[in-house]
């Protein structure tokens, strides 16, 4: 029995594993542009810098009054070291600045800007933006470059620390200058990584959105900034319904993936959803992920990847329930289990998205006939209470009772960045 096989038996003999609904790789997951190489000389960029550990600490004990000493008295009550906390942020400083300096040597206008400064107006300023810092940074920043045209590179400014998979290779946060060069000699290639697309309309919307920035909120403090007086809700009622009778388009892109479901994880999410324009089907889950070949090595894989103890025991199931010679030694186990794990990772390139529902409840009123797969557009209506739909983990909106989502691709959201060839 080949190895294939027992594969194929594996998913027939379990729900957990059904490769029906992903896509195994055979192309590379770093597709790069077919153009030609072209160089990197913008005349001004933005370098938006990451709030690291130190700097949220600090704001927040000054906004309340205390001291530096007071600071860090109160780390340590925490456990957390201060002089730990200044070291990490000296090292990210120092690396931002090796970048500023690089790029004004070679005559490059630079402004440099905070997380939480960067906008809209920063991006029109700027010909190409350098995200430094690590992967949040670099979603943040990615999520308001709404051209396909203006690059956008990642420096990982505190290695040691910091996850930087959409950053350029480690080996530059020293040598910026190196990379920089071969950026002008277009020595690098140009990456063209797809992203999602939004468009909200009905009623249970707040169009505004909250950052949710590196240091996480607490649940009282996301409720409170997505809550708005009666007042407001008032006023705003009478504009709703022009406003949203149609699909109105978001300005931001998602570059790994989109989820949707209550803000308090332990309450079920209530919603409808309908994949490619199919009937609506309602559905409660622990809520709705959606991403995009560059996040289907993220979240989304860690939703849907196995263990080895799972396909061991399904293996056994299999075995006892067919009959046939299945080895169940460690060595077949871990192939089985990598083989299905590498087939939930895509291409950044490819145009579909890749829904997963998480931990969906089946009864007699609430189904679920794929629990995961690809499609070109994904619909959700929302039956919740209190949810939001959070884009790349650092932007939430509002997305309850009424509102309903259309989450698509276009060529035209294209994300140009750069691949070490």
């Amino acid at each position: 029995m080949t190895r294939r096989s027992v594969v194929n038996l594996v998913c027939f003999g379990s729900r957990a594993v059904n490769l029906l609904y992903v896509r195994p790789l055979h192309t590379s997951t770093r597709s790069t542009s077919s153009q030609p190489k072209a160089g990197f000389k913008p005349g001004k960029v933005a370098v938006v810098t990451k709030t690291t550990r130190y700097e949220f600490e600090q704001q927040r004990y000054r906004y309340a009054g205390l001291s530096e000493e007071d600071l860090k008295q109160l780390l340590a009550m925490k456990g957390s070291s201060y002089s730990g906390l200044l070291e990490r942020h000296n090292i990210h400083t120092n690396n931002v600045d090796h970048i500023v300096r690089s790029l004004r040597r070679e005559g490059i206008e630079v402004r440099v800007v905070k997380r939480g400064e960067y906008d809209e107006e920063v991006v029109r300023w700027a010909d190409a933006i350098i995200s430094a810092g690590g992967d949040g940074t670099m979603l943040l920043v990615a999520s308001k470059v709404l051209s396909k045209d203006k690059p956008v590179v990642g420096v990982n400014t505190d290695p040691e620390r910091s996850e930087g998979h959409l950053c350029l290779p480690v080996r530059y946060t020293h040598a910026f200058p190196e990379a920089l060069e071969k950026l002008c000699r277009g020595e690098f290639r140009w990456l063209w990584r797809q992203r999602i697309r939004l468009h909200l309309e009905g009623t249970g919307i707040n169009p505004t959105p909250v950052d949710l920035h590196e240091q996480q909120m607490s649940l009282e403090q996301h409720n409170q900034a997505h809550r708005i007086t009666t007042m407001d809700m008032h006023r705003r009622t009478a504009t709703l319904e022009e406003s949203f009778s149609k699909p109105s388009l978001l300005p931001i892109r998602s570059l790994n993936e989109i989820f949707i479901g209550e803000s308090l994880s332990s309450r079920a999410s209530y919603y409808e959803i309908s994949v490619d324009d199919g009937p609506w089907e309602k559905q409660k889950s622990s809520g709705l992920s959606i991403c995009t070949g560059t996040g289907s090595k993220a979240w989304s894989y860690n939703i849907n990847k196995l263990v080895e103890q799972a396909v061991e025991d399904v293996l056994k199931i299999g075995k006892s329930q067919t009959g046939l010679d299945i080895p169940l030694n460690r060595d077949f186990i871990e192939k089985v289990t990598d083989e299905y794990n590498e087939s939930l990772v895509f291409s950044p390139d490819d145009r579909r998205l890749f829904y997963s529902v998480r931990e969906p409840i089946v009864n007699r009123v609430f189904s679920n006939s794929r629990q995961r797969g690809f499609a070109s557009k994904v619909c959700v209506r929302s039956r919740c209470w209190d949810a939001c739909m959070v884009i790349d983990g650092g932007t939430s909106f509002e997305f309850n009772d009424g509102a309903i989502a259309t989450i698509s691709m276009s060529g035209e959201d294209q994300l140009r960045t750069q691949y070490d060839a």
